[in-house]
């Protein structure tokens, strides 16, 4: 067993109203602020902050919305949470990247892997810390019917290709994190395979970003659990991949029960 890796914790704030995870609860930029300061009191150093929602089959959003909605929040969290505090944020578009990096955000969590040569030279210009995650498809259509020969050996090969391109147009390679993408494309199989795996992943010597927090596949460990239920699980997964030693960041909603869960892990290590 790999030694204990106490993995940074990134809490969710979604500013959409269609979020899988909490139905726009933090939709008003007060309520996503509220929530962030509350996240950060239970122990995230990181914040992502997303304006469009990702889950299978949501339709996209056009840019002046998803502006509106991320940076009046990244705005105000700048001058309110401490300055040990890394805000990130989570989007695919050039634009929206570009004016969210200028109002505080130091990390680009993009879902499609810098596939975007914009969006690489953005994050380049501003000298963005980057997030390549893997997905095969678009969110509307990922989950139909994705399929792998040897799923592992397979997103790791993409997100090392990802990753060579994003250095070769001159992001620094110690910049980067790279995330498996669970859920995005994977079916329930997919998503165990590549948690098991993820040493695979690591071995391309860059920080691993994991996020399984409410995700399906975590109701359908409990037996079909609806989204409300599936926090203890997903603190759980946490707990497990950090005594692996094999998770440097792990993105979650519930962060005081992600703490906890570390607190014990790291206690019993």
């Amino acid at each position: 067993m790999s030694a204990f890796r106490r993995p940074a914790i990134m809490g969710i704030v979604n500013v959409t109203p269609d979020s899988f995870s909490d139905g726009g609860r933090a939709f008003e930029t007060a309520a996503a602020v509220a929530l962030a300061e509350r996240l950060v009191s239970q122990g995230a150093t990181i914040i992502d902050v997303g304006g469009e929602s990702t889950r299978p089959g949501a339709p996209p959003v056009l840019d002046a919305e998803e502006l509106a909605r991320v940076i009046p929040v990244l705005q105000a969290l700048k001058d309110r949470l401490p300055r040990t505090v890394t805000l990130s944020i989570d989007t695919s578009k050039p634009v929206v990247a570009e004016a969210a990096l200028e109002a505080g955000a130091t990390l680009l969590n993009d879902v499609t892997g810098l596939t975007n040569p914009a969006l690489r030279a953005v994050a380049r210009t501003h000298g963005a810390r980057c997030c390549v995650m893997h997905m095969q498809g678009t969110p509307r259509t990922m989950q139909d019917a994705p399929v792998y020969g040897d799923v592992v050996a397979e997103v790791t090969a993409t997100l090392a290709e990802r990753v060579a391109q994003a250095v070769a147009d001159g992001l620094p390679r110690e910049q980067l994190l790279v995330d498996p993408g669970i859920g995005f494309g994977k079916t329930f199989e997919h998503n165990l395979a590549l948690l098991r795996g993820l040493d695979a992943l690591k071995a391309l010597g860059l920080p691993v970003l994991v996020g399984v927090s409410r995700k399906a596949f975590v109701g359908k460990l409990l037996g079909g659990a609806p989204v409300n239920q599936r926090d203890a699980a997903s603190a759980q997964i946490a707990a497990l991949l950090a005594t692996r030693g094999l998770v440097d960041v792990i993105r979650v909603h519930d962060v005081a029960a992600t703490k906890a869960a570390l607190d014990v892990a790291q206690a019993l290590g």
